[in-house]
């Protein structure tokens, strides 16, 4: 299927899928006109990719995992491993903010809020 089409079938711009083929996430043959021509499956797999973007997935994550899932029987097993994986990525992520929220409360009202923790007052920032 042409382009057109893919972006149609995909909910997607055109530009979005030649952003995506240039990353390596689908892959397009050319007809003889030079065309880009995608084969059918290509619309599952861009919406596979959409969702995993909303489920907080990078493009790179989303090419490596991808290339995994499809060399595993049990896809849905494999998912799961998967989601369990970003859930503790995104649990040390939130540990991570709530310290750096903290760090930056404790500066609100202290002159210069990029003078390091603990300085003389009496310091310019």
């Amino acid at each position: 299927m042409r382009i057109g089409e893919l972006a149609a079938q995909a909910g997607m711009t055109r530009d979005t899928i030649r952003f995506y083929e240039k990353v390596g996430l689908v892959q397009g043959g050319r007809l003889a006109n030079g065309y880009r021509d995608f084969p059918p499956e290509t619309v599952a797999w861009l919406h596979y990719v959409r969702t995993a973007q909303t489920l907080g997935f990078s493009l790179a994550e989303i090419a490596r995992t991808g290339e995994e899932l499809r060399e595993r029987p049990d896809t849905a097993e494999a998912l799961s491993a998967l989601f369990e994986e970003k859930i503790h990525v995104l649990d040390a992520r939130m540990a991570e903010l709530v310290t750096l929220r903290a760090e930056l409360a404790a500066r609100v009202g202290t002159g210069c809020p990029l003078r390091a923790a603990g300085s003389s007052a009496s310091a310019r920032g």
